[in-house]
């Protein structure tokens, strides 16, 4: 067998199939390209889900990694740490907010969210113990955990995974009046993606996400803002929600938020909702931790500058210029996103998302597939505009068949 063969066998003999990966295994990164174990090259049009952002490798990023790396990298919540404050200081003042809960994932994060809209809920709101509800969306994807599939509609993330918790209520994306409708006097919060990402890079409706704003307002809710993947400068943006003047109540962000280097994740909001937190009633063993926060103080300094941000608009408006042209020949029935970030649903009978993705590995670059016929495509913001090009270039030459 070939090195990429044996590779993949002994993964396959002694890891649970909890994913199906493309059959590619990568040896080394840098920048937007990929190296697998035969000295292949790939493009990365995938990014880590948004976590690679800044590129594989980004030398501020590893450099920042490495000088922590000589003085501490670990020390608990029990005793302070020279980075933690400024961590928290920089990130709240990165999205307008004052406090900073620090996680590690994204499921830790959405975890965090709706333990903090909770226990807000009982302790500010009034409302009764154990009565608490948070208005979901439909196809939303926030992780795994077992309170977060309880409110999934995808049956695969939840199937033979009960009993499952209590209080939610899922109301379609998009669909205001159904969202009005599922409010009563014990919602918290309502929890939301900007963009729905694993769903297929789903952009809700102009003056969708202000009402939903105006909404929560009226009616003392929280709006949390799930900006996992579509946060930290994918859409060109540094928030999605800024594309609509959208202020939440809370951002959720991870991925991007550790540079591609190391998981990091936050909830983000106001001294009144954050507040409610006493000692003792949440916590992390690695949330917040020095390493974490010297990557992502770099990371938030490298926001600050704009230009990835800037980046992603002007790509993005290519990208979707150039995906554009390819609705109405046949082989793509939509394409969605905002920046650089898209979804493009495979029209029948040229494929599946897989067999899409498939193909473009076998022409050297990288995507995923999601819920049968649609391939995502969110390169690293770092990505050159010829290597863009190329890349969907491969992408048109697999369409033609």
């Amino acid at each position: 067998m070939s090195t990429t063969e044996t590779a993949i066998a002994s993964a396959e003999a002694h890891s649970a199939h909890n994913y199906h990966p493309l059959p590619v295994v990568v040896a080394s990164a840098e920048g937007a390209w990929m190296t697998d174990v035969e000295g292949r090259r790939y493009l990365d049009m995938l990014a880590g889900y948004s976590a690679l952002n800044f590129g594989h490798g980004n030398r501020r990023l590893i450099e920042a990694a490495k000088a922590q790396l000589d003085r501490v990298t670990l020390t608990s919540r029990a005793f302070h740490h020279d980075r933690f404050a400024d961590f928290c200081t920089q990130l709240a003042d990165l999205c307008g907010m004052e406090m900073v809960l620090p996680m590690n994932t994204g499921a830790e994060a959405v975890e965090t969210a709706v333990k903090t809209a909770r226990k807000w809920g009982y302790r500010v709101k009034g409302v009764p113990d154990g009565m608490a509800k948070i208005i979901v969306a439909s196809n939303n994807f926030h992780g795994r955990t077992t309170t977060i599939i309880s409110f999934s509609t995808d049956q695969e993330a939840r199937t033979d995974f009960g009993p499952y918790t209590p209080g939610f209520e899922i109301v379609p994306y998009g669909d205001l009046t159904a969202l009005r409708a599922a409010m009563t006097d014990n919602t918290v919060a309502v929890l939301m993606e900007p963009i729905q990402g694993e769903a297929g890079v789903l952009v809700p409706p102009p003056g969708y996400l202000p009402r939903v704003r105006e909404l929560t307002r009226e009616r003392d809710v929280l709006f949390i803002a799930d900006e996992i993947q579509s946060g930290l400068g994918r859409t060109g943006r540094t928030f999605a929600c800024e594309h609509e003047g959208v202020v939440p109540d809370m951002y959720v962000l991870g991925k991007a938020l550790g540079g591609g280097v190391v998981p990091v994740s936050a909830v983000v909001s106001s001294a009144a909702v954050l507040g409610v937190y006493r000692p003792g009633e949440h916590g992390s063993t690695f949330g917040g931790n020095p390493l974490a926060c010297a990557v992502a103080l770099e990371v938030i300094a490298m926001l600050r500058t704009g230009e990835f941000q800037q980046r992603a608009a002007e790509l993005g408006d290519h990208l979707h210029q150039e995906l554009g042209l390819l609705v109405g020949g046949g082989a793509v029935e939509t394409v969605r996103g905002r920046g650089l970030w898209a979804g493009i649903d495979i029209a029948p009978g040229h494929g599946t998302g897989r067999e899409i993705s498939e193909k473009l590995m076998d022409r050297r670059v990288l995507v995923k597939d999601t819920h049968g016929s649609t391939i995502r495509i969110a390169p690293p913001l770092v990505i050159s505009k010829e290597d863009l090009d190329w890349g969907l270039e491969q992408l048109r030459e697999v369409l033609r068949g």
